[in-house]
């Protein structure tokens, strides 16, 4: 709680006490929230740096869709800040409750879980893009044809309902806090904004290999056939490595940001919930129960009969 203990110190000695004192014990819930808060007026700022070197160049950044972007990122923010407590802290407190180890924390027990937290991270960002429930959510950040730092804040208010929090759940079971478990997916995520940007080429091999870089994020929001669902990694790329999903990018074959089914809309709502809609419709028509309700867990592009 260092951090909580600093602003409370910074806030009591503002004079503004009574105003800290109401937005504290929603602040104290969820740490995870906290850091996002801080970083944001920096994710604007390192943007803003980003937009003075692209804005004549239409096919790298859009002032209107930016401001979008990060408006999609804020609903985000504020669903998991409502909304968290309710769904998915409980979890995590009943599997913490039952945890198998008592595990302290120490540097090795922290890298540890930084690694592990990037394992679970790996294993949810494959399942947003194999699992229509999940990439329901998820297509929201990829629906954007451009590559720059507003596009990491294109998030989709339904992720804290949508249920890819589950896939850290088993850490807190193993014996890792809670709050440390939310503190190291805060800090990745935070990694992961630096990442959505053409303006970083490639890095030393040995940073490549790896480490997630802008180049092998730049390939996984590509929808070229060769990019696509490739270099889920979050912090590393070593898992896509370990497991055959790593796809360099290749000079020869430039990006083409975006999704196989584009969505051209200015409405937050239909950036958020089209996927939902689409799939849904799908479960809707005539046949077999079974096979509707496959359409919540096959792949987005499955369709009935293969």
């Amino acid at each position: 709680m260092a951090l909580m203990d600093w602003l409370n110190s910074v806030w009591q000695n503002s004079g503004l006490a009574p105003l800290w004192e109401t937005i504290a014990p929603w602040l104290a819930l969820d740490e995870r929230q906290l850091i996002f808060m801080v970083a944001t007026p920096f994710f604007i700022g390192v943007f803003l740096w980003e937009f003075l070197k692209i804005r004549h160049n239409a096919e790298l950044v859009d002032s209107r869709e930016s401001i979008r972007n990060f408006m999609l990122g804020a609903g985000y923010q504020t669903t998991e800040l409502l909304f968290a407590g309710l769904i998915a802290f409980p979890v995590y407190a009943f599997a913490y409750h039952h945890r198998l180890l008592d595990i302290e924390l120490t540097w090795f027990t922290g890298a540890l879980l930084w690694v592990l937290t990037d394992f679970c991270f790996y294993w949810m960002h494959r399942s947003s893009h194999r699992v229509r429930w999940f990439w329901a959510a998820h297509v929201t950040h990829h629906s954007s044809e451009r590559m720059n730092f507003s596009t990491a804040m294109r998030q989709n208010a339904t992720n804290i309902f949508n249920g890819g929090w589950l896939f850290y759940v088993p850490l807190a079971f193993v014996g890792f806090n809670p709050v440390w478990i939310g503190v190291c997916y805060a800090l990745s995520l935070v990694y992961q904004f630096f990442i959505h940007t053409t303006l970083v080429k490639r890095l030393h091999p040995a940073i490549e290999y790896v480490f997630n870089t802008p180049s092998h994020h730049r390939v996984h929001h590509g929808r070229n056939p060769d990019y696509i669902d490739t270099n889920y990694g979050g912090v590393f790329i070593v898992f896509d490595r370990l497991f055959g999903t790593f796809t360099p990018e290749r000079d020869e074959e430039p990006v083409e940001y975006g999704i196989t089914r584009p969505v051209y809309s200015n409405n937050l709502l239909v950036n958020w919930c089209h996927e939902y809609v689409d799939m849904f419709r799908d479960i809707k028509q005539r046949g077999p129960i079974g096979q509707r309700l496959k359409h919540l867990w096959k792949p987005p592009e499955w369709e009935r009969g293969e």
